[in-house]
């Protein structure tokens, strides 16, 4: 069974926020192990800390120095960071960014390398990460930079309900116009319709786009982006065979539910998408960064200092970010074999799944 496992990094984010609590009370659950190998790039100082705080039961971490020397039936953990680093519960401080950001670095370079299987992110506070090393508005940049090759990454938000991508992601609202254009929406058009194909096994995607502007600029009367850049971008899409629709009010798509006739949206900034998504699936959404190489999932909540070691963080998210990174992998691997040698896969199917 170990052998078909895979391995799976987490980094631990803001060591003050919620992270460590959410995956702890994540990994506590034993069955977590029957599918993967969880590694955990972070402080196990840290971690004794928060399973003292938070009284959690039935976990033992084994500590490691490196990713050669994990176990595969335990949850392991990596020390990555200063063993004299002190938590400020509910703070951000210049030690917690610099902690957040050598995990990070810490486990991409085991995922560059090909040691991770997959990557899921603790919250990160993406003003203390800040450095001559990290100048970057959150993970997607920083990973996009990393691993993409001169292919955009795309942030995409899954749940139950929708999968929702957004064309700018953590930028200004006010430089969103400036920043939209029709070589930019067809790019992460294209990203979107892999991405479904590749990591989601869907075999004819279906995508609804978005207008910026409100009621999608009534035909020029409230801006002119949709005219000039959003249905260009479409029509360019539509000769590559990607099949989008739009572009939509965002209030009147949601509102009335049609979402749900399609794959999923692209928004055109990030609120524009996350707020109806947040509001349907605050505990349980998971956030994709789709288009690259390599495979990175994250809770779809932020560092909450607010809740901070008080044990009241729900754990439901990140545990779906598991989830989805397993599920990815399993499907990139199928599609990868599909691909590879389709005559036997199509032999297969019309034998009922017997090979000769």
């Amino acid at each position: 069974m170990e052998a078909d496992k895979i391995i799976i990094g987490i980094t631990h984010g803001d060591i003050n926020g919620i992270g460590y609590e959410v995956i702890l009370k994540t990994m506590a659950d034993n069955r977590m192990l029957e599918t993967f190998i969880p590694v955990i790039y972070g402080s196990p100082k840290v971690a004794a800390f928060y399973r003292k705080t938070l009284d959690i039961q039935g976990l033992n971490l084994n500590i490691v120095n490196s990713i050669e020397e994990i176990n595969v039936k335990r949850v392991n953990i990596i020390n990555c960071v200063d063993d004299e680093i002190k938590v400020e519960l509910g703070t951000s401080t210049e030690e917690a960014g610099k902690a957040a950001f050598e995990a990070l670095e810490c486990a991409s370079e085991d995922l560059k390398k090909g040691a991770l299987h997959a990557l899921v992110t603790a919250p990160i506070n993406k003003k203390n990460i800040q450095s001559p090393a990290f100048h970057f508005p959150g993970h997607t940049e920083y990973l996009e930079k990393k691993f993409g090759d001169n292919t955009p990454a795309l942030m995409m938000l899954i749940n139950d309900v929708m999968r929702v991508a957004v064309v700018t992601g953590h930028v200004p609202v006010k430089s969103v116009s400036s920043e939209l254009t029709e070589k930019l929406i067809l790019e992460k058009l294209i990203v979107l319709n892999n991405s479904l194909k590749n990591d989601f096994s869907i075999t004819r995607p279906r995508i609804a786009v978005l207008g910026l502007n409100p009621h999608a600029g009534d035909e020029g009367l409230l801006g002119d982006e949709e005219q000039r850049v959003i249905i260009p971008a479409l029509k360019q899409a539509e000769t590559l065979g990607i099949i989008c629709v739009g572009p939509y009010s965002a209030d009147g798509l949601f509102g009335s539910g049609n979402f749900n006739k399609f794959d999923a949206v692209l928004a055109m900034y990030h609120d524009q998408g996350l707020i109806p998504f947040k509001t349907v699936s605050m505990d349980t959404g998971v956030n994709f960064t789709a288009g690259l190489p390599i495979i990175r999932t994250s809770p779809d909540h932020g560092t909450a200092y607010d809740i901070a070691g008080q044990n009241i963080a729900s754990e439901e998210s990140f545990r779906q970010a598991l989830y989805l990174a397993y599920d990815i992998y399993q499907n990139r691997m199928r599609n990868k074999e599909i691909s590879a040698n389709p005559l036997k896969t199509e032999q297969r199917a019309e034998r009922g799944g017997r090979v000769e």
